[in-house]
């Protein structure tokens, strides 16, 4: 999948276009939920997800989004980031529209994805808040160790 926006910054979910290095820096060094993070579990993360990018030409990665899925009825968003230099530009609900209908043509009819303090950015793509939260359930070991939370 590819999608230019009309200023020129484009989505691909080509993996050769993904810079491991700054995925990396973003999500263990700049981000709350992943501070810390292993740079071998950020590289597992990414080859075990659908990765989406945000780029400003073929060599300037400039935001992420891993999607984990079944890739016929599932679809979780995680490790959403956007480049300081970029943000308040619309690029996040951008994305996040793009790739639900990226999913939604393969017949992905349920998305999932946890936010601290962008909902207004993520209800912009569509979501809303969990319906039956009642009905989730979860096993976060994180909860039991020290460190940083995602």
């Amino acid at each position: 999948m590819e999608v230019t926006r009309e200023d020129g910054l484009f989505i691909s979910d080509d993996p050769a276009l993904v810079d491991a290095g700054k995925v990396y820096r973003w999500i263990a060094e700049e981000s709350w939920w992943g501070a810390g993070r292993p740079r071998d579990a950020v590289e597992r993360s990414l080859a075990g997800s659908h990765v989406y990018g945000v780029y400003a030409d073929r060599d300037t990665m400039i935001g992420v989004t891993r999607v984990i899925s079944d890739h016929a009825t599932f679809a979780y968003f995680c490790d959403v980031y956007v480049d300081e230099a970029y943000r308040g530009k619309g690029v996040g609900p951008w994305l996040s529209r793009e790739i639900v209908a990226d999913l939604k043509a393969i017949g992905i009819n349920r998305f999932l994805l946890a936010t601290k303090d962008k909902h207004a950015t993520y209800a912009k793509a569509g979501f809303v808040p969990v319906a039956r939260p009642q009905s989730w359930m979860e096993i976060d070991e994180r909860a039991t160790r020290p460190g940083p939370t995602d």
